[in-house]
């Protein structure tokens, strides 16, 4: 199952291609990056590791196996919940979805965190949209007022790295079953 969650994964960054106009313009990325980590330069996983505040999602990646996948070329676009996020669910959650025997579960709950390609915070202002995630169902994201993805709340947008771009939010995002 692993196997071929990371071989779909694979695809799909293959399938995506190049950025093309979701690429938000270079300064815009970096000035975003910079604010929400001190070096924003690497893979997803390595910029969301050294933001210090995604420790929950980095042991959850680990456990899932996707490390490999989130370092590929991409592009990709992460939703990608806090520590404080993880912490606000019920509790035992985390670490009833961290045992071995829940691993397809964990795949299935990050993947509903990633969409193929970039799509910068500007791509999204003003619309309803949907967008497809990595996990096979789709997110709403609401642009209309800040940005909201299903029912969590992007605090900071646009943090760019090397294979795509992270959105910080404040919730974590549930496949719906």
């Amino acid at each position: 199952m692993i196997r071929s969650t990371l071989l779909a994964l694979s695809a799909l960054a293959l399938v995506a291609g190049p950025a093309g106009a979701h690429e938000p313009p270079r300064a815009a990325k970096h000035a975003a990056a910079s604010a929400a980590a001190p070096s924003s330069r690497g893979d997803i996983v390595d910029v969301a590791v050294g933001a210090g505040s995604f420790k929950t999602l980095a042991a959850a990646l680990q456990a899932a196996g996707l490390v490999d996948a989130l370092k590929a070329d991409g592009p990709f676009t992460v939703f990608a919940p806090t520590d404080a996020a993880f912490a606000a669910l019920p509790p035992g959650t985390v670490d009833t979805l961290l045992k071995p025997e829940n691993k397809a579960e964990l795949v299935k709950v990050l993947t509903y965190h990633v969409v193929p390609g970039r799509i910068a915070a500007k791509d999204l202002a003003g619309k309803v949209t949907h967008a497809k995630t990595l996990q096979g169902q789709s997110v709403s994201v609401d642009g209309r007022q800040g940005v909201s993805v299903d029912n969590a709340r992007v605090i900071t947008a646009d943090v760019g790295a090397d294979n795509g771009v992270i959105h910080v939010i404040d919730r974590v995002l549930l496949p719906k079953r």
